[in-house]
């Protein structure tokens, strides 16, 4: 039995929603709210469960698993029908290497807690917030939107004309990024690939506004 802790917003809890529905996983969503009553995810049961108290964390019966890219890893493994990674292992590189410039290069600079301490510890306003957002966006979108348009193994998704990581990761931080009103014109190979995968229902079913802790 699959069990996910998850936050309806977190872009890492989107990837695995997303893949999860791509394999046709059944799986039962555990709500895990990053903001109320100071963040339910520094509770002790949650702590116990996931020692970095981050979101998300996988169960598979006795087996636990966190960081979204070793979840979709697990899932790739245990699950391999249909596949969300490449044969070969060059085409298998590629599509990791567009993911972590996701979710290295992007996502851990923009997350809920970096940007608590930059408006509270550091005392930013949220327009200096905002500003240090969409530079990382900016940075990360225009190294990724060369990776996909100067190699021909970009198709409809990011890496030929089936779904991988890689869109497993970016639809989620083209979701973030409009959020923060972050200008995406710049980025069409982003965007035309984003509209493909839209139009799947597992990317569908996983969006943040249709969870059922959704507000």
């Amino acid at each position: 039995m699959l069990t996910l802790y998850t936050y309806f917003r977190s872009s890492a809890a989107y990837r695995v929603r997303i893949a999860l529905n791509l394999k046709g996983l059944a799986y039962t969503s555990v709500a895990i709210h990053l903001l109320r009553d100071g963040g339910h995810q520094h509770r002790p049961a949650y702590a116990a469960l996931n020692p970095a108290e981050l979101i998300p964390t996988l169960q598979d019966d006795a087996h636990t698993v966190t960081q979204s890219l070793a979840i979709l890893e697990y899932l790739e493994e245990a699950y391999p029908d249909p596949a969300l990674l490449p044969r070969g292992p060059s085409e298998r590189a590629r599509v990791r290497a567009l993911s972590l410039t996701i979710a290295c290069e992007i996502h851990p600079l923009n997350n809920l807690r970096v940007l608590r301490y930059l408006t509270g510890t550091l005392g930013l306003d949220d327009g200096r917030r905002d500003e240090w957002y969409g530079h990382w966006v900016r940075t990360g979108f225009t190294a990724l939107e060369r990776q996909l348009t100067q190699d021909a193994l970009s198709g409809d998704f990011c890496h030929g004309n089936t779904p991988t990581f890689a869109d497993c990761c970016l639809v989620p931080q083209v979701y973030n990024a409009r959020r923060f009103n972050c200008p995406l014109d710049d980025y069409p190979t982003v965007l035309r690939i984003h509209s493909h995968c839209e139009r799947l229902d597992a990317f569908r079913r996983a969006a943040p506004g249709v969870q059922p802790d959704a507000e």
